[in-house]
């Protein structure tokens, strides 16, 4: 089990069930690598029936036929889903366009009753490093806020202009407060939602091969040279050769080389939550 919940993630929360009201739709943004284990049970209570657009960020770094697959279950679902890849095709048009069509029986009624138009307003929320701000600074094309590829970095909530028909307010990574599930804090620490002093890298390399083996024995093959039969602690070793590791913490190294090559999209396209019919 994996606890984590830093002081300012619960002052989160707090301010997102306060400003629920003031916003037409939820821009639930979840990491299309691992969609099961960034989704916040917590932020799922506290939604609860608010207008939301899933949004599968870095669905360039994804498995794309686990992708759909994971796309037509949140439609099933009955929440409209796009996947993003905020740093090259962005689909900013699309994603206005999805926001009118979630809110049209709303906005039709306040047509209806007379009442003047004004901006649609959407409340950004996902787990620490899943692309929030990556997302805003390319809706507003601007840099409307700061972004680092490391968890933590917004802390406090900011309402952006996106257009004259729609505004964001912008709320702190949350993450719940305990990991019962392996596997969900292995995938979160994996792809950086966890800062890295959480999880020792040989623990979430080991993992990493057991997952590569089973389902992307090929991608070790491409990139280290090795097969199946291979034992991890050979493949590591062999990592730390072809890299020049000879010191003492040669195994730790080589650990961490795979940690980014699997970060960097060295080992290609990779789903972390495997889509069967069943999350993970």
């Amino acid at each position: 089990m994996i606890q984590w919940f830093p002081g300012h993630m619960a002052k989160a929360k707090r301010e997102i069930r306060e400003r629920l009201r003031l916003v037409d739709v939820v821009y639930e943004l979840l990491d299309a690598r691992i969609p099961a284990a960034s989704r916040n049970p917590l932020l799922g209570d506290l939604l609860k029936n608010k207008p939301r657009l899933v949004l599968l960020m870095k669905a360039d770094l994804a498995d794309p036929s686990q992708s759909q697959l994971w796309k037509r279950a949140f439609e099933k679902e009955g929440a409209m889903a796009l996947e993003v890849d905020a740093a090259g095709g962005f689909r900013r048009e699309e994603i206005i366009r999805s926001t009118l069509e979630i809110l049209k029986p709303k906005l039709e009624k306040a047509r209806e009753r007379g009442l003047r138009a004004r901006a649609l307003r959407a409340m950004v929320v996902g787990i620490p490093n899943v692309g929030k701000s990556t997302l805003i600074n390319r809706l507003a094309r601007r840099k409307a806020t700061r972004v680092a590829d490391r968890p933590g970095v917004t802390r406090a909530q900011q309402w952006i202009r996106i257009s004259g028909e729609l505004e964001l307010l912008d709320t702190p990574g949350v993450l719940w407060p305990k990991f019962d599930d392996e596997a969900t804090g292995m995938h979160l620490a994996l792809t950086g939602a966890i800062r890295d002093e959480i999880l020792e890298s040989e623990r979430l390399g080991e993992y990493l091969l057991d997952f590569l083996k089973k389902h992307y024995p090929e991608r070790l093959a491409e990139r280290y040279g090795v097969g199946l039969e291979w034992g991890n602690a050979e493949i590591v070793e062999k990592i730390a050769r072809d890299r020049g590791f000879f010191q003492s913490d040669q195994a730790e190294k080589a650990y961490d080389a795979l940690l980014t090559d699997f970060r960097k999209n060295r080992l290609g396209r990779i789903t972390l939550d495997r889509f069967n019919g069943e999350e993970k």
